[in-house]
């Protein structure tokens, strides 16, 4: 079974919700194991201009299906928690986002999907959450320890503890 890491956002309705409900239907996938969760965090929107802030966290995961499987079974779930994919739109505020982070040490690169996630080296909202689980953990790519990606942010504060664990 794969290890996997998962980032799970949202900025709308009952934000904490959200993420206990994406949290409980990912629980629910065939060949698929929650092993952790981090804590929520508040953060403010990053690279866009909504005014609403996120709650964030970041779950571990065990799980025999492919990247590709993974992906469509989280794109079912954003869909059934009320995510609105708007054509032609870069950001939107969501229920519900959920990206796969890291998927055991591979890199992949398509039409579907880049793993590791191409942002989450920019992100406090997914390095402080990760700091939690896997601070040792060395991104494949860049080949650092997500403690040493988190010393390179500019702006490491900009994430707040919520203060709730799933």
């Amino acid at each position: 079974m794969a290890i996997v890491y998962l980032s799970l956002g949202s900025n709308l309705g009952d934000r904490i919700s959200y993420i206990q409900q994406a949290v409980m239907h990912l629980g629910t996938v065939k060949d698929t194991e929650i092993i952790r969760t981090s804590s929520f965090y508040e953060t403010e929107p990053w690279n866009t201009d909504t005014p609403n802030w996120f709650v964030n966290a970041v779950i571990e995961l065990k799980t025999k299906l492919s990247p590709h499987e993974l992906l469509a079974e989280c794109m079912r779930i954003e869909k059934q928690l009320g995510r609105k994919r708007e054509e032609n739109k870069d950001y939107s505020d969501r229920t519900i986002d959920i990206d796969i982070l890291f998927y055991k040490n591979e890199i992949i690169s398509d039409d579907e999907l880049i793993i590791p996630h191409k942002f989450l080296h920019l992100r406090a909202f997914v390095l402080v959450p990760l700091l939690e689980l896997i601070p040792d953990f060395v991104h494949p790519v860049m080949n650092k320890t997500i403690a040493e990606l988190h010393d390179d942010l500019e702006n490491p504060e900009s994430v707040y503890l919520y203060g709730t664990r799933i």
